[in-house]
């Protein structure tokens, strides 16, 4: 009987995740528009630390963008293997996006250049730490099913699968859930951040940084 209640819930969620996620897929496609956008318009321009701030802030994206393309069939595919496919990819995004890429010492320099408060530079730096320790989690957790069921770096078919038969896919959305929280919170506090650093000063201390840079 809980087999065939999952199954309903399945079918279900089936149909009503894609339109209740409708309104997110649309912020985030416009977030992701926004921030590309800008990334390429300050890309070798003259103020370098927003660059470092718009990079970053894609960066998070482009892996929230490929979990939200494969969340609703990890949770709701009819097929159970299918499903655990998905929930795979989910973790490899989240294992192996390259941490030292928004490394908090990059952050802390932009910021500092961008002449950022304090309070606003440890509310950055410690969302950046929320997402390192996501990634440690999973690292921790998940190291055996990445290396046998994502990588199939074993060769041993009876170690694959029941690395993957035991997959449950629930932990695997709530530690992807924890990922777009933090996600979403740097990306809100983007705004702030911009908003601080769009000031006479911090243009002229961001060129002059840049201007002694480009002497050397």
């Amino acid at each position: 009987m809980l087999k065939k209640a999952h199954a309903i819930a399945r079918v279900y969620m089936r149909w009503k995740l894609p339109r209740t996620e409708r309104a997110r897929h649309k912020a985030l496609d416009r977030t992701f528009e926004t921030l590309k956008n800008w990334s390429i318009r300050n890309e070798n321009g003259p103020f370098p630390a927003m660059s470092v701030l718009f990079n970053i802030g894609l960066y998070l994206l482009i892996a929230e963008k490929d979990i939200q393309a494969v969340k609703i069939e990890a949770l709701t595919h009819p097929d159970e293997w299918t499903r655990k496919l998905y929930a795979r990819i989910i973790l490899l995004v989240i294992y192996e996006w390259d941490a030292d890429a928004v490394s908090g010492r990059t952050l802390k320099e932009a910021l500092d250049t961008m002449l950022i408060s304090d309070d606003l530079k440890r509310e950055a730096i410690e969302v950046l730490r929320t997402l390192r320790s996501i990634q440690r989690k999973v690292r921790t957790n998940f190291a055996f099913v990445r290396n046998a069921a994502i990588a199939h770096r074993d060769s041993d078919a009876l170690t694959q699968y029941p690395a993957i038969r035991e997959l449950k896919v629930d932990e695997v959305m709530a530690v992807a859930i924890e990922f777009y929280a933090a996600v979403a919170q740097f990306t809100s506090l983007l705004t702030k951040l911009m908003m601080a650093g769009s000031t006479i000063g911090s243009f002229l201390m961001q060129w002059s940084k840049n201007h002694d840079r480009q002497q050397r």
